[in-house]
């Protein structure tokens, strides 16, 4: 069992949110808890960089959810960068794929202010 880290970049666009280790019931609540406390404004967009998830749960995708909750309260965008492969099974499984915009990397251009759903492509 890897504990969740989370580490937070801020940048002109809006912050990005490095998640590494196991996103799972014991742990959603810290991320939900971080994302709540973000200070975004109308037009920026949070990046969630998924490139260290180890492991996703049912509670994972909800506090992923609640994020982009906190986002549209905002007047923001929410976009997941790097999704390993098994968690964007189960969103495209949920359907979830088309409600999240989608990045291959925290890097890649957010479109914040543009429509939602995406796809990271997979290699």
């Amino acid at each position: 069992m890897s504990p969740l880290k989370i580490t937070r970049q801020d940048r002109a666009a809006g912050p990005v949110l490095h998640v590494t280790g196991e996103l799972d019931y014991d742990q959603a609540a810290a991320l939900r808890e971080e994302t709540e406390r973000l200070p975004l404004r109308p037009g920026q967009c949070l990046v969630i960089d998924l490139a260290g998830l180890e492991f996703c749960d049912s509670t994972g995708i909800t506090a992923l959810l609640a994020a982009r909750q906190h986002a549209q309260a905002a007047g923001a965008e929410v976009a997941l960068a790097a999704v390993p492969a098994n968690t964007l099974r189960i969103l495209t499984l949920v359907g979830l794929h088309q409600v999240f915009t989608l990045l291959p990397d925290a890097g890649a251009d957010t479109g914040a202010g543009g429509g939602t759903g995406g796809d990271a492509g997979t290699a």
